[in-house]
């Protein structure tokens, strides 16, 4: 089996600076690809996700659920033979994802979005003695 790749849509540049920072923690380049909604009409959009996405097994991560980004991911993801589409990317579930490209790809959507969420927690401050 190939590993998974995975294509980061979010607004602004956030997909390219979630992208940048794993690669820098991992040390794995390539694995991830950013895509911007910045400028783009949806049909742009979804040009730019068609291209990312191509004929290998492909795991897309948005940053919202609902909005540009997600509803050009899955209209692309639909079209494209139903690749999962993972909204609220972020940063610890990026990281997990590039270290288990090698599992099932529905699989691997269910974990990282496991591990997206274990990654956020809230740190209550002790109370004043």
């Amino acid at each position: 089996m190939s590993e998974v790749r995975g294509v980061v849509v979010a607004h602004g540049n956030l997909a390219r600076s979630l992208v940048e920072t794993v690669e820098s923690i991992s040390g794995v380049e390539g694995a991830l690809r950013p895509i911007s909604n910045e400028s783009c009409s949806p049909e742009l959009l979804m040009a730019r996700i068609r291209e990312a996405v191509g004929a290998e097994p492909v795991l897309i991560f948005v940053d919202l659920a609902s909005g540009s980004c997600s509803h050009a991911a899955r209209l692309v993801a639909r079209d494209g033979g139903g690749m999962p589409v993972v909204s609220g990317v972020n940063l610890p579930m990026l990281l997990d994802f590039v270290f288990h490209r090698d599992m099932e790809l529905t699989q691997l959507s269910k974990r990282v979005v496991e591990k997206g969420r274990a990654g956020a927690i809230v740190h209550l401050p002790d109370p004043c003695p």
